[in-house]
Formats: C-alpha cells, sequence, structure tokens
C-alpha cells in the first residue's frame, strides 16, 4: 500500500522504493519545492535506493538549478519521466543533461515503475 500525499503544487505517491509525483497545472518547481519534495523522500527512504518518477499529465516547468541539487541525493538511484506528450519528452531530453543520475523517459507509468524495480534491486 502506498503513502499519499496532497500537497499545494503536487501529489505525492510514496511506495518502498520509488515516489510517484503529480505536479499541478502551471507550477514552476523551484529550489522550494524541491526541499520539500526531498525532505519527503529523506522521511520515507532513509537510506534505501529509490526512484523519482515524475508522472507529466499536467504542463508545468522546472527550474534548471533543481537538477544540481537533485544530483546530490545519495540514495536517489535514478529519475524517470512520464508522458505521452510530445513537448513534455522533448523538454526532459533537455533536462537529462543537467541530471548526474540514471534518467530514462517512458511513455506509461507501468513502464517507469519496472525500470525503477531494475535499478533498486
Amino acid at each position: 500500500m502506498a503513502d499519499h500525499l496532497t500537497l499545494d503544487f503536487c501529489e505525492v505517491h510514496l511506495y518502498d522504493n520509488y515516489m510517484v509525483v503529480t505536479v499541478n497545472t502551471g507550477e514552476n518547481i523551484s529550489l522550494e519545492y524541491h526541499h520539500v519534495l526531498q525532505g519527503i523522500a529523506d522521511t520515507h527512504f532513509k537510506d534505501t535506493p529509490f526512484v523519482y518518477i515524475t508522472h507529466r499529465i499536467n504542463s508545468y516547468s522546472v527550474d534548471p538549478s533543481v537538477y544540481a541539487e537533485t544530483s546530490k541525493i545519495k540514495n536517489l538511484v535514478g529519475f524517470c519521466v512520464v508522458s505521452k506528450n510530445y513537448m513534455a519528452k522533448s523538454a526532459a531530453k533537455i533536462e537529462q543533461l543537467f541530471l548526474d543520475k540514471p534518467f530514462e523517459i517512458f511513455d506509461t507509468l507501468p513502464e517507469a515503475i519496472e525500470w525503477s524495480k531494475t535499478i533498486t534491486k
């Protein structure tokens, strides 16, 4: 069973080895929001390796400086974007350049979850 959190800017679902975040339409993910999400991950996962899955069903932006901070999370072993939207996938390809962790792009959430299981073993 997953833990579920509703924040002002997103929905978070926490599982044993991954978290799924769905950001609200029109948000800008800043360092402030990053620190909120990192705090949740630190509390939930502690030292357990995990994957961050962003389910991009809404349109929003990400401050590129967030990725430098995200790369510093020691137990974050992978990051992936789930979207069928061409523009969201194009943005994710650029975002890959800023993150120093394995980064994948998938069409469906089940694909992302399967990938997360392979790298958290």
